[in-house]
């Protein structure tokens, strides 16, 4: 029987177990992890087979294999030894098919499979090994004040995170599965009623139309649902269940992917890079000083190396004279022009970044210190950079850190060496010209019908209340028009 075709058991006249279960091993090329065992009940063979690696041993033996003694005692055995095991089998998960081609789905992922002797039907079982990780606190989005579990790997649980804060029958799961080979179970999560269910279908067509081996992570659809290219992610990702649950009560779609850990936020505006997932837990005041010091360090990061080259190469008259005889102090000897010197050190601090990322815990505390400290002072008293340049390049790279997302933060990189470029070429001309164009193609960005500068842009009062200055909580009684449901936007559900 080959893999890649469908064969039902509908017009199979007899069913014999050893023989589909040897048709399964070869299916998987006699892989040392396939078990099966043949148990003869007065005469009749019932066949079991599973996968060592994905089941849990222990539950065959007492549940499946110890549940046959009881069908032997059975007065209808000869009846319908079928429906006998499936009422004398302890489990919840139990159901039959007939669809062969489905056998390795659920073998794989934990099942057993119980074929019956003159039965065109097999009983499916689960038993389903531990293989994740229990539920930790978040590494990637810490919070001082709010919820510390986070996703798992396991996609039960994960469903289970978000409907033990929202148990509201109207939280829907739709379910698809993605990857030829993977068969990777990816499921769709939205409030019925508040998500707008045109975004809804939007996203299912996106996802039926993926048409690839596997789907490992949640990350390997995100290009997929974003029809516009842009540096700027358009899809957030989180791993906080809290920051999931007060996205989808603002009418947003959650996507869920197996054996990913994090969990894609859509549609997703520019402004949710600078909420944090624990704004709600604070003071509105505290909350909007926060997003305010986000906001200007974010033009910070982005602008600074490039004002600083714009002064120092082309417009020295537009600073202070004092300033101007130190800054041209501090660059005495240094050989090289103002703009190598920020290229240089801005890269050398990337692939510190880089490095202090994929390096183990206990070692990249140590190359941080190193490369901070050790090889900036190095570099000013070899009198290969000057002293304001290690400085520029500090408070540019400290002001990068306050974002969470790491795929904003590399938007941001993207943009800063444009801006760079951009004034070395003109000075401060080139400075507006590159934010001129930079304005332009975040405006023109688009998602799920929901404008990435929503609320500013086009401008809706209501939803700028939680904006960048967010307003008292009382006060915010109705969701972002833009991306939830507009024949229900207030939060009591009434017009």
């Amino acid at each position: 029987m080959e893999h890649n075709k469908k064969e039902s058991w509908d017009n199979m006249e007899k069913i014999k177990a050893k023989k589909v279960i040897e048709k399964i091993k070869k299916i998987y090329g006699d892989s040392g992890d396939v078990n099966s065992r043949i148990i003869d009940i007065k005469g009749t063979k019932v066949g079991c087979i599973f996968l060592e690696s994905s089941s849990q041993t222990s539950t065959i033996s007492d549940f499946i294999i110890k549940s046959t003694v009881l069908v032997e005692k059975d007065k209808n055995l000869f009846n319908n030894l079928l429906n006998i095991l499936k009422n004398k089998l302890f489990n919840c998960q139990l159901f039959t098919i007939k669809n062969f081609d489905e056998f390795p789905y659920y073998l794989s992922s934990g099942f057993t499979i119980i074929i019956v002797d003159g039965h065109n039907e097999a009983i499916i079982m689960e038993t389903r090994a531990e293989l994740d990780r229990g539920i930790t606190e978040a590494t990637s989005e810490p919070v001082i004040r709010g919820s510390k579990d986070s996703f798992t790997e396991s996609h039960s649980k994960n469903l289970g995170l978000i409907r033990k804060r929202i148990k509201d029958p109207n939280l829907w799961f739709d379910e698809i599965k993605l990857g030829k080979r993977t068969k990777t179970r990816t499921t769709i999560a939205y409030i019925n009623g508040i998500a707008d269910p045109k975004k809804v279908n939007q996203i299912k067509k996106r996802l039926e139309k993926i048409d690839i081996d596997g789907i490992l992570d949640s990350g390997n659809i995100r290009d997929y649902l974003t029809p516009q290219k842009s540096i700027f992610p358009q899809i957030k990702s989180s791993e906080r269940p809290d920051l999931a649950c007060q996205e989808l009560l603002n009418g947003k779609i959650i996507i869920l992917v197996e054996n990913s850990p994090f969990v894609l936020i859509l549609p997703t505006i520019f402004l949710d890079y600078i909420k944090s997932s624990e704004d709600q837990n604070q003071k509105a005041i505290n909350i909007s000083f926060t997003r305010v010091l986000r906001f200007f360090a974010l033009i910070i990061t982005i602008l600074t190396p490039a004002i600083y080259i714009a002064i120092a190469t082309y417009d020295q008259n537009t600073i202070p004279d004092k300033l101007l005889i130190s800054l041209a102090i501090q660059r005495e000897g240094v050989p090289f022009p103002t703009f190598f010197e920020i290229i240089l050190f801005m890269t050398v601090f990337e692939i510190l970044r880089e490095s202090d990322l994929k390096s183990p815990t206990n070692m990249s505390t140590a190359m941080s210190i190193v490369g901070a400290l050790v090889l900036g002072q190095a570099a000013v008293d070899a009198t290969i950079v000057s002293p304001i340049t290690i400085i520029i390049v500090a408070i540019t790279s400290i002001c990068s850190l306050i974002f969470q997302d790491n795929d904003f933060i590399n938007g941001i990189r993207f943009w800063r060496f444009l801006f760079i470029i951009a004034s070395s070429l003109l000075g401060v001309v080139g400075i507006l010209s590159m934010a001129l164009i930079w304005i332009t193609k975040i405006a023109s960005l688009e998602n799920l019908d929901t404008s990435f500068l929503s609320p500013l842009a086009p401008f809706d009062k209501e939803a700028n209340k939680d904006a960048i200055i967010k307003a008292a909580t009382p006060s915010l009684f109705k969701r972002p028009r833009y991306v939830s449901n507009e024949n229900l936007t207030k939060q009591g559900g009434k017009k």
